[in-house]
């Protein structure tokens, strides 16, 4: 069941879809062109904001293009940012992007390529599209949420290999759109709720959606709840090419329900971690309600382990 604040936050977004074509009361503004008074760039704005104040925060981002990587530190505050937007219920419709293409052949850990590294809780984000456009071949991450309560509400997540890391923490993605090729659903200890989503897989000749690292029999899954998996729009992906996911960890645990799942997903459903080391024994890969060509198969990887 989605934890009581995570359903709240949906429930609260879906109400309140609207326009937001200008700065909430009290709000840090943050533009290309910048006012006096404002900034250029986003990480300033967060930097200029306490972390000891208790007192609700609010950043807005005006129209553009954002080169840079920002760090959310943890704070007392709940904090959020919100990027212009039109129509706030539709990602197709963000105008705002951050991005930059840090991958683990420049910085030491997978957080620290993050585009957005989120560590604070009761942390929201809304409309802003975050890319991570190294590409192939390293872990390069869009997002590393990495704490509780923080909400995604109409954003695009887009990379290739680890495009989201829920590592720790409770997380909710809504109406939002999720690009990536390897494992671009991934972590070890998050509970990450994903409702109305939009999952698009990039050409590949295999891949994986998700890759759970719990380890241990702890509260930490991953669900995707009524969201549509599908190649991206233009991309070339052989029927077959993909899985739900793999277990990163030997207690990986992912729910996959009411959701349509193009032919794109193998008919095993799921995967192996790799042959030498499978990580089986105590999975659990659940699916109920999908439709699709991709939702029916033999849904088996050898072990006990999988419900379906």
């Amino acid at each position: 069941m989605v934890p009581y604040f995570l359903a709240l936050c949906l429930n609260l977004y879906l109400a309140l879809a609207a326009s937001r074509t200008s700065a909430p009361s009290g709000a840090l503004v943050v533009s290309k062109a910048p006012a006096k008074g404002q900034y250029s760039k986003i990480q300033d704005a967060v930097n200029a904001l306490s972390t000891s104040s208790t007192t609700a925060q609010s950043i807005f981002i005006e129209a553009g293009t954002y080169n840079e990587q920002v760090y959310i530190a943890p704070r007392k505050a709940a904090l959020t940012i919100y990027g212009y937007s039109e129509n706030t219920d539709d990602y197709n419709q963000n105008v705002v992007t951050i991005t930059q293409k840090l991958s683990l052949n420049e910085v030491a850990t997978d957080d620290l390529t993050a585009t957005l590294r989120a560590w604070s809780t009761n942390f929201k984000l809304y409309n802003v599209n975050l890319a991570n456009t190294y590409g192939e071949g390293k872990q390069a991450l869009a997002l590393n949420a990495a704490a509780a309560n923080q909400g995604f509400y109409a954003c695009k997540f887009l990379g290739y290999q680890d495009t989201i890391l829920a590592q720790t923490g409770t997380q909710l993605f809504a109406k939002s759109y999720i690009e990536g090729a390897t494992d671009f659903i991934f972590g070890q200890h998050g509970l990450a709720w994903f409702s109305y989503c939009d999952i698009r897989v990039l050409a590949a000749s295999l891949g994986f959606v998700t890759a759970s690292g719990r380890a241990s029999n702890e509260a930490g899954y991953y669900v995707l709840d009524h969201c549509s998996i599908a190649a991206k729009s233009g991309a070339s992906v052989p029927k077959g090419a993909y899985y739900l996911g793999r277990p990163w960890g030997d207690y990986a645990r992912v729910a996959v329900q009411y959701t349509t799942i193009t032919n794109v997903v193998n008919a095993a459903g799921w995967h192996v971690w790799s042959t030498s080391e499978p990580n089986t024994d105590h999975v659990s890969f659940g699916e109920y309600g999908n439709t699709g060509d991709g939702a029916a198969g033999t849904r088996v990887i050898g072990t006990t382990g999988t419900t379906v």
